[in-house]
């Protein structure tokens, strides 16, 4: 169910502190953890601590969490002293989603191209 943690979620279980990571930033709603696969040398996931399998799904359920999750991104590119930056929400399979829990990859360091891919 959304909203809810889900037992075979990647993502709900760094949340629930059953599987580690780097964590970088947390708040009462959110974490931000460094990417265990960097596609940039900065690549830290924002993830809401609630599940919702995508942004979209999460913006129509509770769209002041997806703030939040945009909110701590630009801390993050803060944090990492990053003058610009990329918040990349992938939706679906076909774009590159592999954990269908909502997240942003924040991803900054290096020039970007566009179109990116």
């Amino acid at each position: 169910m959304a909203g809810e943690a889900q037992d075979d979620c990647l993502f709900c279980k760094i949340v629930g502190g059953k599987i580690p990571a780097t964590v970088v930033r947390e708040t009462e709603t959110t974490v931000a953890f460094r990417d265990i696969n960097p596609q940039a040398p900065t690549h830290v996931l924002v993830i809401p601590k609630v599940h919702h399998p995508d942004a979209v799904s999460l913006a129509v359920a509770e769209p002041a969490i997806l703030a939040d999750v945009v909110r701590e991104a630009g801390e993050v590119a803060a944090d990492e002293k990053l003058d610009s930056y990329r918040i990349v929400f992938n939706t679906g399979s076909g774009a590159g989603q592999t954990v269908f829990h909502a997240h942003a990859h924040v991803l900054g360091g290096r020039g970007m191209q566009w179109p990116p891919g």
